[in-house]
């Protein structure tokens, strides 16, 4: 099946949302969400929950809401802006890209900048630039003109558009993790239109700062206190050149959903998740995992007296880019899923082991 983007998803992917500045997406969500949700509310780290029902025990679906960035560190006489990094970057790809600083008074635009190769010797030209030896030019001719525009601890993110490409397929920043977040609340929003009351109380969870150490997840957890949590992420899709499966498994684009297995799960909520996709008929993949996963699923595993978490990832080719690449259908069978998921719950289900 062929998708077209979701405008609730598009506009996600158009947000710029760098983390601890997640204000756009947050927005977004409010916007679409909060018509179907008994309530929803924001704290003081920026995340956003959305409850629907009134069940004694709670299911939390969470997804973070923030992307990679830069932040302007430093502002020369010339008026070039030097930046440090907002979550894991590749330096090879930050050279040459158009981007956005996020001021106060709107988005002043730049491109990033280094040295042509023209004028770099044979070992410069195999060299992986610093961070410090890249520069945002956003076309002023001194300190005192770029100040005008912006300050010190301005956020910046990549300025590109969201592509359709062959088949159900996309790319786009941000889809780490707008895809899943899209799809936590997508569920709440399927819940309400079908009418269906499940037997746990759903929370739907934008989490904040996930990408500087899963720092949103930790209140958020610890306030909903959730006796069931699913953490939904995206994860690296191993089908392209030169990726060695034995070191990383095999997981595809267009296969639908990947189910994580391992100690950061619990093994009734993984049991319990593939029960549902076969039942459904729905395709998934498992990725084992073999210790703490970098998602929010860590924290949510052991937030206050333990919680039983479980980890639903959607493919995901060149991760932490600008050109981000999913397949539309595992976005949308991941939805499918998490909402068979929050309906085949019941009051008495034990997920202790």
């Amino acid at each position: 099946m062929a998708l077209e983007i979701d405008e609730f998803l598009l506009e996600l992917l158009r947000s710029r949302s760098p983390t601890g500045t997640e204000h756009e997406a947050a927005q977004i969500i409010e916007k679409y969400a909060g018509p179907s949700a008994d309530s929803i509310v924001r704290d003081h780290i920026g995340n956003r929950i959305a409850v629907y029902g009134s069940g004694e025990r709670t299911l939390m679906f969470a997804a973070h809401s923030d992307e990679i960035g830069l932040i302007v560190s430093y502002i020369d006489d010339d008026g070039f802006l030097f930046f440090d990094t907002l979550g894991g970057h590749d330096n090879v790809m930050i050279p040459g890209r158009r981007v956005a600083v996020m001021s106060r008074n709107g988005n002043v635009y730049g491109v990033t900048g280094k040295r042509a190769v023209h004028l770099m010797d044979a070992k410069e030209r195999k060299e992986v630039p610093e961070t410090h030896q890249i520069w945002i030019d956003i076309g002023a001719g001194s300190r005192a003109e770029a100040e005008a525009l912006v300050e010190i601890g301005d956020p910046v993110v990549y300025d590109v558009a969201v592509r359709k490409l062959a088949g159900g397929r996309c790319a786009a920043r941000a889809f780490d993790d707008r895809a899943g977040c899209y799809a936590v609340f997508e569920v709440l929003r399927r819940l309400k239109s079908s009418n269906l009351k499940p037997d746990f109380r759903v929370a739907a969870v934008a989490t904040s700062q996930e990408e500087i150490g899963t720092r949103g997840a930790y209140p958020a957890a610890y306030a909903m206190n959730p006796d069931v949590a699913v953490a939904v992420d995206v994860t690296h899709a191993t089908d392209f050149p030169t990726c060695d499966k034995r070191k990383f498994g095999s997981i595809k684009l267009g296969k639908g959903p990947v189910i994580a297995r391992g100690p950061n799960i619990n093994p009734k909520v993984f049991d319990k998740l593939v029960a549902c996709a076969k039942a459904s008929g729905i395709p998934y993949q498992i990725e084992a995992e073999s210790r703490p996963t970098g998602t929010d699923a860590r924290v949510l595993q052991i937030s206050r007296g333990g919680v039983a978490a479980g980890l639903v990832s959607i493919p995901l080719r060149y991760m932490h880019t600008p050109g981000e690449v999913v397949d539309l259908n595992d976005i949308e069978m991941c939805v499918r899923l998490l909402k068979d998921f929050a309906v085949s719950l019941k009051s008495s289900d034990d997920f202790t082991y």
